[in-house]
């Protein structure tokens, strides 16, 4: 076992850098970041040479047969403990799971090439993707290269005649801040939205407020998500939309007084196209906030409709007794080049009709639907494609002129 740790030495030593340490040093930490990850292209090689060359050397001594079946400590993991200690003498506290990361990359210009050649001229050189290891031992990520059958002779340690290579990478796990938005614009779409590399509308939900938060936060790049979505020329009205934002490798950390500035600074400076209400740090219960019911949910809509023939109250009458009326619905035309042709069937809760002052063939349409309806289309029909719509309802040729979502009963982020 003493040749076998005078190898690890030797990686160790070999990879050894100060300049990580000096670094943390100067940072005011708590705990050691959680998640070191090392592509062990080196290591994976070296492994198990070492270990066949243990055993064609030590394979009849008992200590070593007791070995065999109790398993032995790897490279990689020798590597991670050795660095751990160190880590936490040096600042003073423990390893634990925290946000912050390093990526501790090593390579070996000669290591590397005798692997490269073991592969071209050994048959038996297979390969097969393992994934980066983790300093605590988590699951591995991303690929990497590991020797199954090899001649242990090709690719023995040596010792080092020169230096390997060492870079580290920090960054963040993403923070999450959830909220509400309100949409005041009609030309106003959710996400970025680029046709032949023109923007369609003037702004954008996701950029308005994604900005705002990376600026603040000094992130690296952000994703947004919402709970459903609306037309470009469709408002946002009521409580809002739910939302989460994912920002990444933020440079500053957080709180819930920063969240509470950026709502003030978005709803100050964008006040006529988009606001946010209760803008905070979310964690997973968010996602779940945001997925429960999601599906069931239901929306309620205000729309300003045209008929071709003026409405008598016999109309609203017809119209406001409906309750839970089960629509079939087709793929809409508009989006037939972007959607599955399928046909859904979906309920409308309750209607009621508001009258505009002064003409008898324009109203407003008060309804409360399940999430997934096509509002534009209940109302004109789809030619034939929804059934039943107002226009079949009402015996006559009805269009939307306007369009806006005034509830979506989901609880989260209401305060």
């Amino acid at each position: 076992m003493t040749e076998r740790k005078e190898c690890c030495r030797r990686i160790l030593l070999m990879t050894w850098h100060s300049s990580l340490l000096t670094w943390l040093s100067k940072r005011d930490t708590s705990s050691i970041p959680s998640h070191l990850k090392f592509p062990f292209l080196l290591l994976s090689f070296k492994t198990k040479p070492v270990w066949s060359y243990m055993q064609k050397k030590y394979g009849s001594e008992p200590w070593f047969q007791e070995k065999l079946h109790t398993g032995c400590i790897s490279i990689k993991d020798a590597l991670k403990f050795s660095l751990i200690n160190p880590l936490e003498n040096l600042l003073g506290c423990k390893s634990s799971l925290c946000p912050f990361r390093i990526r501790l990359t090593y390579t070996h210009t000669k290591a590397l090439e005798g692997v490269a050649k073991c592969s071209e001229n050994d048959g038996s050189c297979k390969r097969r993707k393992t994934g980066e290891s983790d300093l605590i031992g988590q699951r591995p990520l991303s690929s990497t290269v590991e020797i199954e059958s090899f001649d242990s002779s090709k690719l023995f340690l040596k010792s080092a005649s020169e230096p390997c290579h060492f870079s580290y990478n920090c960054s963040r796990t993403p923070f999450y801040f959830g909220g509400r938005y309100l949409k005041y614009s009609r030309n106003v779409s959710q996400t970025r939205w680029i046709i032949d590399d023109e923007r369609m509308g003037e702004a954008s939900v996701e950029e308005i407020i994604g900005t705002k938060v990376l600026q603040a936060c000094r992130g690296d790049n952000y994703k947004f998500h919402a709970a459903g979505r609306e037309d470009i020329d469709v408002r946002m009205l009521g409580p809002g939309r739910p939302f989460i934002l994912e920002v990444q490798n933020t440079r500053l950390v957080p709180t819930e007084q920063c969240a509470n500035n950026i709502e003030k600074m978005i709803n100050e400076v964008e006040n006529k196209l988009v606001r946010v209400k209760n803008l905070k740090l979310v964690g997973s219960d968010g996602w779940n906030l945001m997925r429960e019911g999601e599906a069931e949910k239901q929306k309620q809509y205000a729309a300003l409709v045209w008929t071709s023939r003026p409405l008598k109250d016999e109309d609203f009458q017809q119209v406001s007794s409906l309750k839970d009326l089960k629509v079939v619905q087709r793929t809409p035309i508009r989006v037939l080049h972007r959607r599955s042709p399928l046909e859904r069937e979906k309920i409308i809760h309750w209607m009621k009709i508001e009258t505009v002052a002064g003409s008898s063939q324009y109203f407003l349409l008060h309804l409360c639907t399940q999430a997934g309806t096509y509002i534009k289309e209940f109302v004109h029909g789809d030619l034939g494609r929804t059934h039943p719509s107002i226009g079949s309802i009402l015996g006559c040729r009805a269009e939307i002129l306007q369009l806006d979502v005034t509830d979506i009963k989901m609880e989260c982020f209401l305060t």
